[in-house]
Formats: structure tokens, C-alpha cells, sequence
């Protein structure tokens, strides 16, 4: 995701701590997608560089949906860890069914035959393999480390943050 990309996530999420997650579960369906490469045998040519452009912004998807509700339970005060669990649990269905969708709609180009299919096989199958990776893998990862910076990012503002002034006492004359 380029600094465009990560300067709107700070945006969203008011913080510059809580996109970091978000963005460290894209390589979870990147390596995913190597995995597709080196099993079927096929180059990483442009167009196989093309899905991972794809695969980039869906697997962030995933994230962002997690840890949107994530933050959300946690700024109505629960506790980080339920939040996060809370999350993947109640953002479990919209994943999914956004994931497996976009994965069966990639699987024709995965089995493609005749004109084209070559190319057709080195856009879908990257894409096809990182999904699968980005959410059975996903899902997992992405709540942890939701807690891991959500924790850094309190533990942090409680150190850095200003103590209050004393009050002066009354001067009396």
C-alpha cells in the first residue's frame, strides 16, 4: 500500500499506531500468493504482478474490517484483547463471504483453457492462493496484532503524556 494509502488509514483511524496491523496482514496473502507461483510453476511476470495489486487491496480490506470494529469496542471501553476477538468474531461473516466470493470469481481464471490462458493463469492464480492465505491465515493474525499496537499505543500515550501543572497557591498579601 503506498503512503497515500497509509496516510488515509491514519485519517480513518485517527492514530498512527492503529494501521500498522492493518497493513502487516497484506504480506500473509503476498506470501500466499509466492506459494501459488512456486506450486504451479509460473513466472512473476507483469501479469502475475497485477493480481498481487489486486490481492493487495483485498486482503487490506479484511484487515480494515476487523480492526475498524476492533477500535470501535475498544474506545466504548472494553478490554483490548476482547475487542480484538470481538472483532474477528463479529466480522467474520463479512470477510469471508467478500473473500469466497472474490475467490470463486478469480477460480475460472485459475482453470482457464485455450486463448490466453497462460496469462489468464498467472493473474488468477496468485490471487486465487494469496485469499485463500489472507483469510484462513488472516483472521488469525490480524487480532493479534491489533492487540500487540493497540497495547504499544496506550502503554506509549501513558508514557509520553504530560503531567498536569500544579496549581499555585493563593498569594496573600
Amino acid at each position: 500500500m503506498p503512503s497515500s494509502g497509509l496516510l488515509f488509514l491514519v485519517g480513518l483511524y485517527e492514530s498512527w499506531m492503529i494501521p500498522v496491523p492493518v497493513l502487516l496482514s497484506v504480506p500473509v496473502g503476498v506470501l500466499g500468493a509466492f506459494l501459488g507461483i512456486l506450486i504451479f510453476h509460473l513466472a512473476l511476470d507483469l501479469y502475475a504482478q497485477i493480481g498481487l495489486v489486486v490481492l493487495i487491496a483485498m486482503a487490506a480490506k479484511n484487515g480494515i474490517l476487523i480492526v475498524e470494529f476492533a477500535k470501535d469496542r475498544r474506545e466504548e471501553g472494553m478490554d483490548i484483547r476482547e475487542a480484538a476477538v470481538l472483532g474477528a468474531r463479529m466480522r467474520f461473516r463479512a470477510v469471508m463471504m467478500t473473500s469466497f466470493a472474490f475467490i470463486l470469481g478469480v477460480y475460472p481464471l485459475v482453470t482457464a483453457q485455450g486463448a490466453a490462458e497462460i496469462s489468464r493463469h498467472a493473474v488468477g492464480t496468485p490471487v486465487f492462493a494469496g485469499m485463500i492465505a489472507a483469510s484462513a491465515i488472516g483472521l488469525f493474525v490480524i487480532p493479534m496484532l491489533y492487540v500487540t499496537f493497540q497495547t504499544i499505543r496506550e502503554r506509549s500515550g501513558l508514557r509520553f503524556r504530560r503531567a498536569k501543572p500544579l496549581a499555585r497557591p493563593a498569594e496573600t498579601d
